[in-house]
């Protein structure tokens, strides 16, 4: 496992198959060798490293959250009543359990952390904030807001 303070060089080929698998997760082995100009086993022992290395970290699929029912993209902004450790903590393992937040980040500036969430529609949003956000110690202030339309969202990474 990578060191997470450590940076692994990349060479063309490492930098060529992760903007190719960020593209398309699914490419066979002998595809992906093909198009990097590698053998499928030169190709294969490539990715095996960048994934023993943690530069790879999750194979998954990205699904339509309207194709599922999930009309209401929101952006939240949490405040803490403190800065107290036991309060952050806990925070911070309740979201990692709500399958409605998609991400979370601890943050400077006027709140202390950042959720993204996905949800059917205002009355569930509304049992979410006040069932699970509201319900947790320590939470003094929160921000809602409602995204229009998406203008982007990508998960690739720059890798040149």
């Amino acid at each position: 496992m990578k060191n997470e303070y450590m940076t692994i060089e990349l060479d063309r080929y490492d930098r060529q198959i992760i903007n190719i698998l960020q593209q398309d997760g699914r490419i066979s082995n002998q595809q992906l060798a093909d198009q990097v100009g590698l053998s499928s086993a030169a190709c294969w022992r490539r990715v095996k490293a960048l994934d023993e290395n943690g530069v790879l970290k999750k194979h998954t699929t990205i699904i339509d959250p309207e194709a599922l029912g999930y009309d209401l993209s929101v952006i939240i902004m949490v405040s803490l009543i403190r800065h107290q450790q036991d309060h952050a903590t806990e925070f911070q393992a309740a979201v990692k359990d709500y399958p409605e937040v998609l991400q979370c980040f601890a943050v400077t500036g006027d709140a202390d952390y950042i959720l993204r969430v996905v949800i059917q529609n205002m009355a569930a949003y509304d049992r979410f904030l006040n069932e699970k956000i509201f319900s947790l110690p320590g939470v003094s202030q929160v921000k809602s807001n409602f995204a229009l339309r998406e203008v982007k969202n990508d998960t690739a990474i720059p890798v040149e």
